[in-house]
């Protein structure tokens, strides 16, 4: 399996194609659309409603995003779809409205939220809203995760579904609570062959690294997050086939 074209062609905008001043929050359904119109790709963020719904929204808490509070898990798809959010663009989706939305007109990357806190195996709620969402959608997209776990289960549950990994750095300064010993393996990416993945969306300020080269020799494909100018663009782009992109229109 290997990732379609578009991921390699077109842009994918970072959480959508937001913008605050304009009042597009990060993926809002005014987002999703704003990027469609323009013809870029998007990246989103799903996380899982107390009733087992995927729901386009990238924090476990809704206090950033919204003017409500706790955890977004606590809550039905029917009261996250009431919330407003903070910034504009309409209130929470569920994955099935955004796929409805796109329609396939642009690729569409989806990064399946870890809901361990270490990276551990999940109770497969999130996953199993996901392929179900998923199943029958013609259009150009892929599911990707910082937990490998996720990652491989989706190669069971949504086998025709191009996966890969989320990948970074791990800085243990900036991935508490994970343990520095979990940030050591996983800095290594050493699941990429076992849960069967044809890509990794690496951190851009890491693309160097001795394991992202030798995926990308292997015939990985490598995608990067966050470039947020032209300038990241083009050093990325001396690794990366493409970019996660927020904050300027390339």
């Amino acid at each position: 399996m290997s990732l379609p074209p578009q991921f390699l062609s077109v842009r994918l905008t970072h959480r959508a194609l937001h913008d605050k001043a304009d009042g597009r929050s990060e993926n809002s359904m005014s987002a999703i659309k704003a990027a469609v119109v323009a013809g870029y790709g998007i990246e989103i963020d799903v996380q899982p409603s107390s009733d087992g719904q995927a729901m386009v929204f990238h924090d476990e808490e809704l206090d950033r995003l919204t003017d409500d509070s706790g955890p977004i898990r606590n809550r039905s798809a029917a009261e996250l779809g009431g919330i407003a959010l903070k910034n504009g663009g309409g209130t929470i989706p569920t994955l099935k409205e955004v796929l409805q939305a796109i329609d396939g007109q642009v690729p569409l990357l989806i990064e399946i939220k870890d809901q361990t806190g270490q990276m551990a195996r999940s109770d497969g709620t999130l996953e199993t809203a996901v392929a179900r969402d998923l199943g029958g959608y013609a259009g150009p997209v892929a599911v990707m995760s910082f937990n490998p776990h996720s990652v491989a289960m989706m190669s069971d549950l949504a086998p025709r579904v191009p996966r890969g990994l989320t990948t970074s750095a791990y800085d243990p300064d900036d991935w508490a609570p994970l343990s520095p010993e979990t940030c050591d393996h996983l800095r290594t990416i050493p699941d990429y062959d076992r849960t069967g993945s044809c890509f990794i969306s690496h951190e851009a300020a890491d693309l160097r690294r001795d394991r992202v080269l030798e995926l990308k020799k292997s015939g990985a494909a490598i995608l990067c997050w966050t470039i947020r100018s032209p300038e990241q663009e083009a050093l990325a782009r001396k690794v990366a086939d493409n970019v996660t992109f927020e904050g300027y229109l390339p």
